[in-house]
């Protein structure tokens, strides 16, 4: 692999990672068209971990509020003055949702590994196809939502927050595992199952976002026992050079992502996905 080759990977990888047409599809269609073969998984992993460094920046507010919470709830130190207890309950819950979530997708993926055999170009472009009906009956069922909201309490636009119940962690989990098969897009599935459960839009694409982190970590270190394979195979080069390429584009391509999550404009992806399918379906054997 040449440094511009994985330059090219990492720009595919940060897009694709954010906005919801699915990363691996994406990665494993490149790999195809430019005759790459086989890739460790590792190199993937690294790619993902970029991305996530993007994720931790956008969202280090947040992130740095809940870990300062699970310390304060670990240790039992009391609240600071700005803090009140309504809202450390609230994090405390949003805390125990992400662990369910993890979870959940930790069993789901494993599952999907072991059971599942590696997927061609054709059955990716077919997942490509049902990430696109998941964003265009997830924007429906929130419009719906959002039309009943407004016509129950007058207000017009989007609903009023509401947080993560524990049934919607489970939907949001498995939604995540299944995210793992190429072609399905993890941001779409766990923003869509989010949708489908009854969340907010902005709380949706928040928790999306969050619950990756411990689960990209997983893989992370499920995967470092291939780290000579990346290194022999692959050279220090490409790896530094796409990991920064997904770092950049993954950060711009997050902040363009969660302004359309608050507009609802998710189904614009299946403008592209759909042709993505067909065309892959129709030109690619």
């Amino acid at each position: 692999m040449t440094t511009f080759q994985g330059i090219l990977l990492g720009l595919i990888q940060g897009v694709a990672e954010f906005l919801p047409i699915s990363s691996s599809g994406h990665l494993q269609l490149a790999q195809y068209l430019f005759n790459l073969g086989e890739v460790p998984l590792l190199f993937d992993v690294f790619l993902h971990v970029a991305t996530l460094l993007a994720v931790v920046l956008y969202f280090r507010r947040i992130i740095w509020r809940l870990l300062c919470v699970c310390c304060r709830w670990i240790l039992r130190r009391s609240l600071p003055r700005n803090r009140t207890a309504l809202a450390e309950k609230h994090d405390r819950k949003l805390i125990l949702m992400i662990l369910l979530t993890t979870l959940v997708t930790g069993v789901i993926g494993l599952i999907t590994s072991k059971v599942i055999p590696d997927f061609s170009i054709r059955a990716i472009c077919v997942c490509f196809l049902v990430t696109a009906g998941l964003l265009i009956a997830s924007a429906v069922t929130d419009k719906l939502i959002c039309l009943h909201y407004a016509a129950s309490s007058g207000v017009r636009g989007d609903r009023a927050f509401t947080g993560v119940r524990w049934w919607q962690a489970l939907i949001i989990g498995f939604a995540q595992g299944a995210g793992t098969l190429p072609g399905i897009s993890r941001s779409g599935a766990t923003i869509a199952g989010a949708l489908f459960s009854g969340v907010d839009r902005v709380t949706a694409g928040e928790y999306s976002f969050i619950v990756s982190i411990p689960a990209i970590v997983g893989a992370f270190l499920l995967e470092l026992k291939d780290l000579g394979a990346v290194a022999g195979s692959i050279g220090a080069s490409p790896v530094i050079a796409g990991c920064a390429a997904a770092f950049a584009s993954g950060y711009v391509a997050l902040t363009v992502l969660m302004r359309l999550i608050r507009k609802g404009r998710l189904e614009w992806f299946a403008l592209y996905l759909i042709p993505v399918g067909v065309l892959g379906l129709v030109l690619l054997h």
